[in-house]
């Protein structure tokens, strides 16, 4: 088994720059930073993440590309995310794997190997956090609209079956919040009812539960918001495989989402 690490992590925009951090933010991002040190204790050969602002309308997309290099202004906030440079290897082998095996599925999967292409701050703010060592390859996938939450967890599965099948030691990131019902006040909680939504959402998967947690989701993006649809909640479930036990490290507000930093291992 080559999954060493699954995670649920926030990308929220006021965390990008550490010096900006607000107060209200900062238990967050330092509960991503004990994870950090759980996935160097990991030493990764690859990361694999898929970002909900990665919005791809038909295409599940994987980035393909030897090294991803550039400078981000986010376009959705460009005052918070201004002029943050990346630098981060790929890993085009395993990245082909995956778009091969989704095509031999049936699925609608295309690789991008493109230089040019700027990532999204869903993919650059936590592995800022996240990735104490920045040789470790990376590589990046898209949120499919026109992907329904089953076809979603399908891929997921069949992501995941290619880490079974490969020698390399992978950790895979879920970058993106749950409950999502957006407002303008930065520090603005998800209502009582979206927090309770999240805790047993979480709850489910700290404990193994990967049957609720994947029967609940559903009625939970609808009742919640689940940040794109849920849809990259969907693909982690896909991807695990084994039985598996959670810890939530963290979770915190951002204009009205709930953000957990949730990490998974397979148990036994």
């Amino acid at each position: 088994m080559s999954l060493e690490l699954a995670m649920i992590t926030p990308h929220t925009p006021r965390i990008c720059h550490r010096e900006r951090i607000p107060e209200f933010q900062k238990p967050m991002v330092e509960a991503m930073v004990k994870c950090a040190d759980l996935i160097d204790q990991v030493n990764p050969d690859v990361v694999v993440l898929i970002s909900c602002h990665w919005m791809s309308s038909f295409f599940h997309y994987v980035d393909i590309t030897p090294r991803h290099q550039g400078i981000l202004t986010a376009v959705e906030c460009p005052d918070l995310i201004t002029d943050v440079p990346y630098d981060y290897v790929g890993h085009p082998e395993l990245g082909r794997q995956l778009v091969q095996a989704g095509k031999e599925a049936g699925m609608s999967v295309v690789g991008i190997d493109d230089p040019t292409y700027i990532w999204d701050y869903g993919t650059v703010v936590p592995l800022r956090y996240l990735l104490k060592r920045k040789e470790t390859p990376v590589v990046d996938l898209s949120v499919c609209w026109a992907a329904s939450i089953e076809e979603s967890i399908e891929w997921g599965r069949i992501i995941g079956q290619v880490f079974e099948e490969s020698p390399l030691r992978v950790v895979f990131l879920a970058s993106g919040a749950l409950a999502h019902n957006l407002g303008r006040t930065p520090e603005l909680w998800p209502n009582i009812t979206e927090q309770a939504l999240d805790r047993e959402f979480c709850n489910y998967l700290v404990n193994g539960d990967r049957d609720s947690a994947v029967s609940m989701l559903p009625s939970y993006v609808r009742a919640a918001g689940v940040e794109s649809g849920g849809r990259h909640v969907a693909v982690l479930l896909g991807v695990l495989q084994h039985k598996f036990k959670g810890e939530l490290h963290g979770y915190g507000p951002s204009s009205g989402s709930g953000n957990p930093v949730l990490t998974i291992r397979y148990a036994g």
